[in-house]
């Protein structure tokens, strides 16, 4: 029962965030966002954990988020920076999970290849714009990509649950797509259709991932 609180509660925020993007009103659109945020963390301390590796793992990489969703939701290109590193250490840990439920052999698929693929014709459009954010972007991108690259592995090969296997895509395919938002609003062109596509999207990705941590047996 606890957890339909938290999810009504999580879209009321939601649905304020986007409000505080729409008006830009900063200080509350912190004090939103962090709170929103946390509630992914407290998501995934509340499930069962069938699995304690695989637990620690998408904890860390939680809280990593959260602390990056603070620094985007501060001003400056320094906070931006931080957010970008915080997410990309989030990742890594999202990888580390998701290689605790799958072999890395079994990473390598068709279905690879085109996430591959979707992620170069981004990197292709990005690229004039990123100046000296190249290399940054660059990294970031290929360990995203390695994260949904593990995310479909797990779906696909493993014998986890097929409920935990279909929300651990999910929340990797949410959290991917909804930086494409974050990239386009902060590099092709700064408006609210960005925030308002996006934000769901990542939302939704990262309360997938926290309640896949009780459905993998």
């Amino acid at each position: 029962m606890i957890n339909v609180f938290i999810i009504i509660g999580g879209c009321l925020l939601l649905v304020g965030l986007l409000y505080h993007e729409k008006k830009k009103k900063e200080k509350s659109l912190l004090i939103n966002k962090t709170i929103l945020s946390s509630l992914f963390v407290v998501i995934a301390l509340l499930q069962p954990h069938p699995v304690q590796t695989y637990f620690y793992y998408l904890l860390i990489g939680l809280v990593l988020c959260l602390i990056g969703d603070v620094c985007l939701a501060l001003p400056g290109e320094k906070t931006f920076k931080m957010g970008l590193v915080a997410f990309l250490l989030g990742h890594v840990f999202y990888i580390f999970g998701f290689a605790v439920l799958t072999a890395l052999p079994q990473w390598i698929s068709p279905g690879a290849l085109v996430i591959l693929g979707i992620s170069l014709f981004i990197f292709i459009w990005l690229r004039p714009y990123l100046k000296s954010m190249l290399l940054p972007v660059m990294v970031y991108m290929l360990v995203i990509t390695a994260m949904v690259f593990g995310a479909w592995a797990v779906f696909w090969k493993s014998a986890v649950p097929f409920t935990g296997r279909a929300l651990i895509l999910a929340g990797a395919l949410s959290f991917y797509f909804s930086d494409i938002f974050v990239a386009r609003d902060r590099f092709i062109k700064e408006e609210y259709t960005n925030r308002f596509m996006g934000l769901p999207l990542y939302y939704l990705g990262q309360f997938s991932l926290a309640f896949s941590v009780g459905l993998l047996k």
